[in-house]
């Protein structure tokens, strides 16, 4: 009989692919302890989008938060966190010395394990952060992520690119302690994941440790896994309900169930981990569950969308209100997919897809370049697997003014001024913060929204569910988001003080008791408005009252689908008021500026 082991993804993973990551540490911390009472030593702790999203939604400290998993794991446990190459735990590539700060901080703050990929499979983008996790005194699982191309696409992500692709891991030199297969949105064929890791056994040296992954999205998760085994993996990801399934990791009870009678055995107590998801759902009762999030979604192979990125990005089409595109928002994946160089769809490379699906459902195909989209295919961010589109090429490089580029990203960061340590105490002393190595990587990792939180101005967005309906999502600060349905047809309602909006129109009402600041009107007179196109938050003003624009000037930074848009000024004139501040939330339509 086989011991295969497996890591826990319920705390990360689960948390990313099921809530969106927004959960709060105390809920879960009790969950921690009954599943290392249930024998559990083996968890991923955090990293991914969990780092940043402690900042964004819960005003809560990642590193506190990993002090903690710590505490209630055991010193002996296994604590693995997710790194993506030059990007560490963000959507940007950074410098060489915040990839250092990353892996020290992770060491200092209680983790044993890095697993560290690129979702171009671009190798030169995990030499330095390979070497940084390893000289941190951390093991480094080595990353190759997988997918499977949208039907009727070839050219890559097939046994010969991965086997081509671990080669020049080992070519390059890069240390690791074990090496990791990641379908990070479950749509890898059983196949080629046998294929695949058959072929990685004989080229590793004997001995070497192989990790598989993958998720429940395309409901083939189990097969995946068992393919994987009978290839000589040793280990696979499960997570416990009621984060897993659907966008998640298969539940250990299910695999345990597969693989009855197999040769393998998960050495478990079955029993214990039953009394275990049994304490989570009850840290969990109240918290908002995504349909789908449950959910197999059989479209998933022509729209790549992995789990961990798909609750994010549902829940903040539901804090805009717009959750009614989602379906045509998938839909256009699959041209963005085919067009943009077959870069992995795992996070970032997901959220670049994502952001510029929704850019072409919102203002029309390819009207609009998603500006981190834009600068991968056209190499800023590595090398993509194939050339992308040549028209997608010269759009991108005619919309962000810049040109294609072969130059390292590492490199092209540590000559960037505006990144890396010194450019992090700068942003920390201008506004009166203590300049530490946690608050350094905070504010380079979370930029304005990490300034924020350090000074207290941090806000909240976790979904819960009302203890007097359950059947209503309210998130503990901000707009709140319902589906009302009339006559057969449903519509995506948000409610924000005295504003409503309804699919994605907005409409200024009168509400008793509401609480909330009113919306923000017109200001009239001889001055024309600038409104919003679309739902977000503003991050920044870059103009203020009384300035002089000329047409095309920016007036400030509204942040939507983790995108950064630059509000720009379609006239010349004078600024005769900003009715917003930073931190708003606005509404399509609402008006951001008057010039006059």
């Amino acid at each position: 009989m086989k011991k295969v082991t497996f890591m826990c993804t319920a705390f990360r993973d689960g948390f990313q692919s099921v809530y969106g990551a927004r959960v709060f540490t105390d809920d879960f911390l009790p969950a921690i302890e009954a599943a290392r009472h249930a024998g559990i030593d083996y968890f991923e702790a955090g990293g991914g989008a969990r780092f940043q999203s402690l900042y964004f939604y819960c005003n809560e400290d990642a590193f506190d938060m990993m002090d903690a998993f710590r505490e209630k794991a055991g010193p002996d446990a296994n604590l693995q966190t997710l790194a993506r190459g030059v990007n560490v735990v963000g959507l940007e590539s950074q410098s060489s010395d915040i990839v250092r700060l990353h892996a020290q901080l992770f060491k200092k703050h209680g983790i044993t394990t890095i697993r560290n990929f690129d979702a171009l499979n671009d190798v030169n983008n995990l030499i330095h952060s390979g070497r940084c996790i390893v000289e941190a005194g951390l093991k480094h699982q080595v990353c190759v992520t997988l997918m499977e191309l949208p039907p009727g696409c070839e050219g890559a992500h097939d046994p010969d690119f991965y086997e081509k692709t671990l080669r020049d891991i080992l070519d390059a030199g890069i240390p690791y302690d074990s090496v990791c297969f990641k379908d990070a949105s479950g749509t890898a064929v059983p196949s080629k994941v046998h294929e695949t890791i058959k072929r990685a056994r004989q080229i590793l040296p004997e001995g070497t440790f192989i990790h598989f992954h993958t998720h429940e999205t395309a409901g083939i998760s189990v097969q995946a896994n068992l393919a994987a085994l009978d290839a000589g993996a040793d280990a696979i990801d499960l997570s416990l309900a009621p984060c897993s399934g659907g966008t998640c990791q298969p539940d250990a009870l299910v695999m345990w169930h597969a693989l009855r009678g197999s040769g393998y055995d998960l050495d478990i107590d079955i029993d214990k981990v039953r009394d275990a998801e049994e304490v989570f759902k009850e840290c969990m009762e109240d918290y908002f569950l995504p349909p789908e999030a449950t959910a197999v979604e059989p479209l998933i192979p022509w729209s790549p969308m992995p789990g961990g990125a798909l609750t994010a990005n549902t829940q903040m089409l539901r804090d805009n209100g717009i959750m009614d595109r989602y379906p045509e928002m998938i839909r256009s994946m699959s041209e963005v997919v085919r067009k943009g160089g077959f870069g992995t769809s795992v996070t970032p490379v997901s959220q670049f897809y994502f952001q510029q699906a929704f850019n072409n459902v919102m203002f029309g195909p390819w009207e609009r370049i998603a500006e981190p989209y834009g600068q991968m295919v056209l190499g800023y961010f590595g090398k993509t697997p194939v050339p992308p589109d040549p028209e997608v090429v010269k759009i991108a490089s005619e919309q962000l003014g810049l040109e294609p580029t072969d130059q390292p990203p590492l490199e092209r960061n540590d000559a960037d001024p505006t990144k890396g340590v010194e450019a992090a105490r700068s942003q920390l002393k201008e506004a009166g913060l203590e300049e530490t190595d946690e608050n350094i990587f905070i504010a380079a990792a979370c930029k304005e929204k990490g300034i924020a939180f350090l000074k207290g101005e941090g806000d909240v967005g976790v979904r819960k569910v009302s203890k007097r309906d359950d059947q209503v999502a309210v998130p503990t600060e901000g707009p709140v988001a319902y589906k009302v349905t009339v006559a057969g047809r449903t519509f995506a309602l948000t409610v924000d003080g005295d504003a409503v909006t309804v699919d994605g129109q907005r409409y200024d009402v009168a509400l008793e008791a509401s609480g909330a600041a009113p919306a923000q009107a017109s200001g009239g007179g001889s001055g024309q408005d600038v409104r919003a196109e679309m739902p977000g938050r503003v991050i920044r003003l870059v103009a203020s009252t009384g300035a002089v624009v000329k047409e095309g000037d920016a007036l400030l930074i509204l942040e939507a689908m983790k995108m950064e848009m630059q509000i720009t000024s379609p006239y010349g004139g004078t600024v005769q008021s900003i009715p917003v501040a930073q931190g708003d939330q606005v509404a399509g339509g609402d008006v951001l500026a008057i010039i006059g």
